[in-house]
């Protein structure tokens, strides 16, 4: 069993920058790929990103290439979401989560473990 738990939302002016942290539980988080995810109100969650368990492949959806960028520290069981330029329509629950493969997916229904969320609120 995989715990993740989100940190690092908050509110946020058009254009800042936020890091989202999600620390996961258990000796297995090397071999899992891990994706990005959020929900804005009154609509579906939807794929941001994903990274590979190693070699650090990863992909984005196209809102937000060039702006977001995932990276993880498998020595700290860690991975994170850096957000630059940020647009109100980023505004969401950003979810982690994790997979019990080595490639990540865009399709959330691949994802095993799934953490609480935190709110990203961009002003504008």
């Amino acid at each position: 069993q995989v715990q993740l738990i989100e940190s690092g939302g908050g509110l946020v002016q058009a254009g800042g920058s936020l890091r989202l942290s999600c620390a996961a539980s258990g000796r297995t988080f090397g071999s899992k790929a891990m994706g990005w995810f959020r929900q804005a109100p009154g609509k579906e969650r939807d794929f941001v990103g994903c990274i590979s368990a190693i070699g650090g492949m990863t992909a984005y959806t196209d809102s937000v290439k060039g702006r977001f960028t995932i990276f993880r520290d498998n020595a700290k069981n860690m991975v994170y979401l850096q957000m630059n330029s940020l647009k109100p329509e980023d505004t969401a629950v950003y979810y982690c989560a994790a997979m019990n493969l080595l490639y990540g997916s865009t399709d959330q229904r691949d994802y095993n473990y799934w953490g609480q969320g935190t709110q990203v609120t961009v002003s504008s």
